[in-house]
């Protein structure tokens, strides 16, 4: 099972697996807005679901956190339009941003 950290020393999200890092959402932070800049899920991974979980993670976090998603990545992008009930915590009038 994958679980999903938030490592604020590296301004990314990890998916571990096993302790190993599997995938990565980098981001930025400015004041309460956070960048959410590009998923990175290597091959061997691709399929399995990691970068919705890294998605999903990245957005609860955020609302749990009352910080704004500026969603910068084309995968965040594309998760947020196919699930709606995320866009509550999305920065108004982000297709501009992307």
């Amino acid at each position: 099972m994958v679980e999903v950290v938030d490592n604020s020393s590296e301004r990314r999200y990890e998916a571990l697996l096993d302790g190993q890092v599997v995938g990565v959402i980098d981001y930025s932070l400015d004041g309460n807005v956070i960048t959410l800049q590009h998923t990175i899920v290597p091959n061997q991974y691709e399929g399995q679901g990691i970068a919705s979980s890294l998605a999903s993670f990245a957005l609860s976090d955020s609302r749990d956190r009352g910080r704004h998603v500026v969603p910068q990545c084309p995968f965040v992008a594309s998760y947020i339009t196919r699930h709606p009930e995320t866009l509550d915590v999305i920065v108004e009038g982000w297709r501009t941003h992307s």
